[in-house]
């Protein structure tokens, strides 16, 4: 066949543009149309096409992103536009006094200049020149003037696209952006790693630069690297009509061109508007999926821009507004070794104070051997500590060249540190377990502030201070022997006194009665939380048959995997955990045995979430319901989302949904579509 055949360049030209659109819809849009099966089976096509005719191959094709064999260096590249950094401020007087000098130089008023505003992502700036449409070099920032040109690298990230999209673009054209990883992508890069047994990331950033730095591309195009633009920086020849938009209008060009760029870009007015959207967006950082350091203030104005010039490095028209640093270096004081609940010994290590991402860190975590082994890391080391939204601070990394000649190496215990039992080492060696289960005081403690917590018996007023006090004195031994104590006894105890004495056993002999999943869930079996409870309720109707049930019948049950069936099964094949059990029935605990649930589960596989105050029920009630027709209720927003219910005061949550366009039901709608589900 001719390699001008126009059949075979029709086929060429419709399955890269396919494919381009493809990656365009799922990488930036983040809206996917094709399927995994129907995007392989056209790029396999195209690659055979390819393959026999290399003549019509073109570096902007699909095919070209797998990479290519490994480089023998990067070349320098001089930048034709100077990469400038920003000054930065690190706290609100400094963006006031920016917005005074900006609004004294170009003699306006506050509430007259206008900032483009976006997030500032940690990963790596690189630069992106096109010609005629068409990606044909890449470089790192560098020293700002000269950076490393990794065009190969960058062609195999899927958010970059190869030919822009449209008509309307510049002959000429440089993009500027950020590589990043997200959080997700991140875990799934790290979780390869350990089953491979190669090197894990210490966090998103430096795995985004240690694989765009890739000497061999095909290593980069397997990392989970994404690009969003935020400059427009050079252009020639454009037939765009307005050459001095506002910088929020040229990022809508880039949009169009087809670029990722931040949904969280917003054009405010004044000091007052950019101080608000940076408190907005600092509430909301934990919630992203993935790490910024601040935000990036611009002049919208273009003409402003060039009126304002530039300062030594950094232009006067742009600031960095920096968030409390995630990671911060302190040293390694000693490890200890914790209880937890189910027996599992974790290594902590203790720090020296410091200060992370705005919150005193004295603690943090060390996971396992295996983790400790990585690290490297030794008594007395200078280490980083990386604290991300809510999650436990972790150790990172250990600071080179700082060991002192004093360190010691991490010693994990033969027995239990709390009861003395010979420790179990389960997993594969990885993790550790003391056996000894209510003898051990520490799971003890831990076991009785599980069964009082509010999602399990709920006894108002039995705390973690108060349980400690009841361990250490001897009185409770098992949660059954909770509910024996007298207000005399109670009132004995420091801080108590007769009034909360008796306010304590009134919730005790309230707590007897209650609910058949409240109750299984109260048990502390391992990986049975509040859903699983509700569905082995649901599921065997009896305590009893819950009891006596095989593994494969617990098997049976909806979200429940031979992991989570095996834990239940030895839960109760283990005689004291029977006992335990009786115990708490001879003290009083009852509850209305459950329907077993033959109903159908319209709502099966969907997963669900209830944020905002409720009326007419309370959230427990609406998830038990949901949960009952076969909902999952989960705690955050995803793509994967059902739907949303929103009641008064619903907020981040009702924002992500809208954001991704997940339905959201109010309360009316709510309860009227429960009806209409459980009539069948």
């Amino acid at each position: 066949m001719s390699q001008t055949d126009p059949q075979l360049l029709d086929e060429i030209n419709r399955l890269r543009s396919e494919l381009d659109d493809a990656n365009y819809r799922y990488y930036v849009l983040d809206e996917p149309e094709l399927t995994d099966t129907d995007y392989d089976r056209r790029l396999r096509r195209l690659e055979e096409i390819e393959q026999a005719h290399p003549e019509l191959v073109t570096v902007d094709s699909p095919t070209q992103r797998v990479g290519a064999a490994p480089a023998e260096g990067f070349a320098a590249v001089e930048h034709a536009v100077p990469m400038l950094s920003l000054d930065n401020a690190f706290d609100e007087d400094k963006i006031v006094a920016f917005a005074k000098r900006l609004n004294d130089l170009l003699e306006r008023s506050d509430d007259d200049l206008a900032f483009c505003c976006e997030p500032k992502l940690d990963g790596l700036a690189v630069s992106l020149v096109y010609e005629q449409g068409r990606f044909v070099s890449g470089a790192t920032r560098g020293d700002g003037r000269t950076g490393e040109g990794i065009t190969s690298n960058l062609r195999t990230l899927r958010s970059i696209p190869l030919r822009l999209r449209g008509r309307e673009f510049p002959d000429l054209l440089e993009v500027r952006g950020e590589v990043y990883m997200s959080h997700s992508g991140f875990e799934a890069l790290n979780a390869r790693a350990r089953k491979e047994g190669s090197k894990v990331f210490a966090n998103p950033r430096n795995a985004a630069a240690g694989s765009l730095r890739q000497l061999d591309s095909r290593i980069t195009a397997r990392r989970p690297l994404e690009f969003c633009a935020y400059q427009l920086v050079s252009r020639e020849a454009t037939s765009l009509a307005n050459i001095d938009a506002p910088h929020s209008e040229q990022m809508k060009w880039l949009r169009s061109w087809g670029f990722r760029t931040s949904p969280e870009l917003a054009v405010v007015k004044g000091s007052a508007g950019v101080l608000d959207y940076c408190r907005t967006l600092g509430e909301k950082r934990e919630r992203l999926d993935y790490d910024i350091d601040g935000v990036v203030l611009k002049v919208d104005d273009l003409r402003a821009q060039r009126e304002l010039g530039f300062v030594a490095r950094a232009p006067r028209w742009a600031i960095a507004f920096k968030f409390p640093a995630q990671e911060q270096a302190t040293r390694l004081n000693d490890v200890e070794f914790q209880v937890g609940r189910t027996g599992a010994i974790t290594p902590v290590a203790r720090l020296e104070p410091v200060t992370v991402a705005g919150v005193t860190v004295a603690n943090a975590s060390l996971h396992n051997a295996d983790e400790i082994a990585r690290l490297g890391v030794m008594i007395g080391d200078s280490v980083v500590i990386r604290r991300a939204g809510d999650v436990i601070p972790q150790v990172v990394r250990v600071v080179a060249g700082e060991r002192p000649d004093d360190a010691r190496e991490i010693v994990f215990p033969d027995h239990c540190p709390v009861c003395g039992s010979a420790i179990e080492r389960i997993e594969g060696g990885v993790a550790i377990r003391c056996p000894a289960g209510l003898y051990c005081a520490a799971q003890r403690k831990e076991a009785l502030k599980h069964f009082a917590s509010r999602r399990a018996l709920d006894i108002d007023g039995l705390g973690d201070k108060l349980i400690d006090a009841l361990v250490e004195r001897g009185w409770v031994k098992t949660p059954a022997e909770l509910f024996a104590l007298g207000a005399g006894d109670l009132a004995e105890l420091p801080r108590m006194g007769e009034k909360s004495a008796a306010n304590l056993v009134g919730a005790l002999e309230r707590a007897k009665h209650t609910t058949l999943p409240r109750f299984i869930y109260a048990l502390g079996i391992r990986e049975v939380g509040e859903a699983t409870a509700s569905n082995l309720a649901r599921h065997f109707g009896t305590l009893q048959a819950l009891m006596e049930a095989s593994q494969e019948a617990l098997e049976a049950v909806a979200d429940i995997g031979p992991i989570v069936a095996a834990h239940i099964h030895a839960f109760f094949s283990e005689s004291h955990n029977r006992q335990t059990v009786t115990q708490l029935l001879e003290a009083g605990l009852n509850w209305h045995e459950e329907a077993v649930d033959e109903r159908p589960q319209p709502l099966a596989g969907q997963s669900w979430v209830l944020t905002g105050t409720l009326e007419n029920l309370t959230r427990d009630e609406g998830k038990a319901r949901l949960q009952a027709l076969g909902a999952k209720v989960a705690g955050s927003v995803s793509k994967k989302t059902a739907a949303v219910v929103a009641g008064e005061a619903a907020g981040s949550k009702l924002a992500r949904a809208e954001e991704l366009g997940v339905e959201v039901l109010d309360e009316a709608t709510f309860l009227a579509r429960l009806d209409e589900w459980e009539q069948g």
